[in-house]
């Protein structure tokens, strides 16, 4: 498996540019999605019907096929972040985050969890406390089991599903520079094969499973949205309305598609928490906050001590049909959205550990979830058992997109608080539109990032398209029954994707044991034969881009060119070029083992003050200077060869050739 990092490329077959549309991806899931659209609003009682008995087959035959699933990977991404390969980056060594702490947890949370909270956080834990799986309804049991079934559902085995695919992707796409692909993560298992009809398989499985989970919360988000403004203007609650407002919302999101990542997306969602905070701050202080806080420990208490248990029961010794409208319709729309979260979370985690991104993702959301859930669920029962009389839970059974008006009736300020609702279930259904525009693009473009913004507006569009026509077919019904088949088969495809991350992870353990290894054997060859004057001049020289570029062009090729010639006269395929006059590498190929790689890098660094000093008084320019890094296929190795003769240059490739060597060696033992 040849994989190098940052600017040179996987293969020799990615080495070639790669059109802006992927068309069997583009089209293939096109086609099928628009298919599926069409059936569904021409004929929606027949729809309807299938995907009832569609939900009925799944639940009752795969329903132990989810429950294994979801708790194989929360056990595999906590084995990577708490061992040895927790330190490993997301990107070259060296590579720093792109986004703050603040604006990477926005767009978590934005992304990941938004409309569902907002739809699920009364009306859940008032379904639980009505009709909980065992025990009475209404009792104190009820309400301390309610809270405990919604931490459940919202807690970290969703963002642990969401991990597995934004981990590998930030993995394979950052630190060994695949295209940013489902695809991608299957490279160890099958090699270039992930650019033929398996890859095209995958990323169109990928497409369809983001599509219709993005959908199935744009249903649930609009049918709020049209509830809010039914308790606030009086408008009617009925499919045509819902029908409008996607298509005024999609607009809405078609201008955040058009402002890009870091215009429109991340401003977004830095308002949806700011707004998030605001109320549920608000409801903290005006509902019972001693009890809130105390209930707040107990419920984490609680699932703490019961998440094992509660992983693995599938209610086998007295069979359920709630466990199908309940858990396993969670496990199925997190795994459903997961290609559109994972994706997401992938291209804003650049630069960090393993480990970070498995603690920041897997707690940092679930912290804030857990109390939002607390706040408004505890209250929510708390009011019902009190002022409320029953009302809100009345409310519930009748219509659960208004549940959460209906509880804001019984706190201070209910105009001011339902219209804030509104407003963010509105930003919230904006900022999951366009992220997964931002995703699906992605996949139908083979990974490109920059692709023309007429694209991202296509599946823009197509979103609120889908969100609409199955909603014509059968309501939160047939969006609740698409995302649990779409998640069927992509979950088979994620087991493989935690294989090839490991199988990947553990061949990059080997190589630095193998460098380790051979480190402590040929201690110091980089520097032999420098003479220490030369030595001396190079530390105290900080030469300006020019001189740079001109000893990588005078004398970096051309020691490289000799290697290669020597390689070649081996029987080795060895290859030399450059890229945009600041990276010169050397590539030796290895057939089927991976090959050995070594460049040469320009970076640039702010000169120290003394320097800068000695400049202005010399009248020269520039207050930074250059250093050329050697880079091997983990980042670079910090240390700069500017100064070196071509000899010198030459044996410092071969004492990283005797590592590759030795790491050869070591995987074929």
């Amino acid at each position: 498996m040849d994989m190098r990092s940052e600017g040179s490329g996987f293969t020799d077959d990615e080495k070639k540019p790669r059109a802006v549309i992927n068309p069997p991806v583009f089209f293939g899931s096109a086609i099928l999605i628009l298919g599926f659209v069409i059936w569904g609003i021409s004929a929606p009682d027949l729809a309807s019907s299938v995907f009832g008995v569609v939900q009925n087959w799944i639940v009752s035959t795969f329903g132990w096929f989810y429950i294994f699933c979801v708790a194989a990977f929360l056990a595999f991404v906590s084995f990577l972040a708490f061992t040895t390969h927790g330190q490993v980056k997301l990107g070259p060594d060296g590579s720093e985050p792109e986004f703050s702490y603040w604006s990477w947890i926005a767009m978590l949370f934005s992304a990941g969890m938004g409309i569902g909270l907002m739809f699920f956080s009364v009306a859940e834990p008032i379904q639980h406390f009505m009709a909980p799986p065992v025990g009475e309804p209404g009792s104190v049991e009820a309400a301390r089991e309610a809270l405990s079934i919604t931490f459940f559902h919202w807690g970290i085995h969703a963002w642990a599903i969401y991990a597995v695919i934004g981990l590998s992707l930030a993995y394979f796409g950052f630190r060994h520079n695949l295209p940013l692909t489902i695809r991608s993560a299957l490279y160890p298992l099958i090699g270039d094969r992930i650019y033929g009809p398996i890859g095209h398989a995958v990323d169109i499985f990928a497409v369809l499973g983001t599509m219709f989970g993005v959908a199935t919360s744009l249903g649930f988000g609009v049918s709020q949205v049209n509830s809010g403004l039914a308790y606030l203007f009086g408008v009617p609650e009925t499919v045509t309305v819902q029908l409008v407002l996607i298509a005024v919302i999609t607009l809405i999101a078609t201008g955040s598609v058009v402002m890009g990542l870091d215009g429109g997306i991340r401003r977004i969602s830095e308002l949806n928490l700011g707004m998030a905070l605001v109320l549920v701050l608000f409801t903290l202080i005006a509902g019972p906050t001693l009890f809130l806080f105390e209930a707040y420990f107990q419920n984490v208490g609680t699932y703490l001590s019961e998440v094992v248990q509660k992983t693995f029961n599938l209610y086998a010794y007295e069979k359920k049909g709630w466990i199908g409208g309940w858990t396993l319709f969670y496990w199925a729309w997190w795994i459903a959205w997961s290609p559109f979260v994972g994706m997401f979370i992938a291209r804003i985690s650049r630069g960090r550990t393993i480990r970070e991104f498995v603690t920041g993702v897997l707690f940092i959301p679930v912290g804030f979830t857990f109390l939002w859930m607390t706040v408004f669920g505890n209250t929510a029962i708390a009011l019902d058992l009190g002022v409320a009389g029953g009302a809100i839970a009345a409310a519930v059974s009748e219509n659960t997109a208004t549940a959460l008006f209906k509880f804001f009736e019984y706190l201070p300020f209910a105009g001011i608080t339902s219209v804030l609702a509104t407003v963010l279930v509105v930003t919230f259904f904006v900022t999951s539109s366009d992220s997964g525009s931002l995703v699906i693009d992605m996949l139908t473009s083979g990974g490109e990032d920059d692709a023309p913004v007429w694209q991202r507006v296509f599946w823009a569009f197509t979103e609120g398209f889908v969100a609409a026509g199955l909603l014509l077919a059968g309501g939160l019904g047939a969006l609740q029954t698409a995302s649990i088949a779409a998640a069927l088969p992509f979950s088979v495809i994620m087991l493989f994707i935690c294989y090839g991350l490991y199988k990947a992870l553990d061949l990059e353990a080997v190589r630095r044991n193998s460098l380790d290894i051979s480190s402590a054997s040929s201690a110091g060859v980089q520097g032999v034969n420098i003479p220490w004057e030369q030595r001396l001049r190079a530390l105290l020289h900080h030469p300006q881009l020019p001189e740079a570029q001109r000893f990588l062009r005078e004398t970096v090729r051309p020691a490289l060119e000799r290697a290669a010639e020597e390689f070649s006269k081996l029987g080795y395929d060895a290859n030399v070029d450059a890229e945009e006059g600041r990276t010169c590498y050397i590539e030796v190929n290895h057939g089927g083992e991976q090959n050995f790689y070594y460049s040469v890098r320009l970076h640039d660094y702010e000169a120290p003050s003394f320097v800068v000093e000695q400049r202005h008084v010399r009248k020269q320019q520039g207050r930074h200077y250059y250093r050329a890094e050697v880079f091997l296929p983990e980042g670079s190795q910090h240390y700069d060869v500017m100064g070196y003769t071509q000899d010198q240059i030459i044996a410092d490739v071969l004492a990283q050739y005797e590592r590759h060597a030795q790491f050869l060696h070591m995987v074929r033992a």
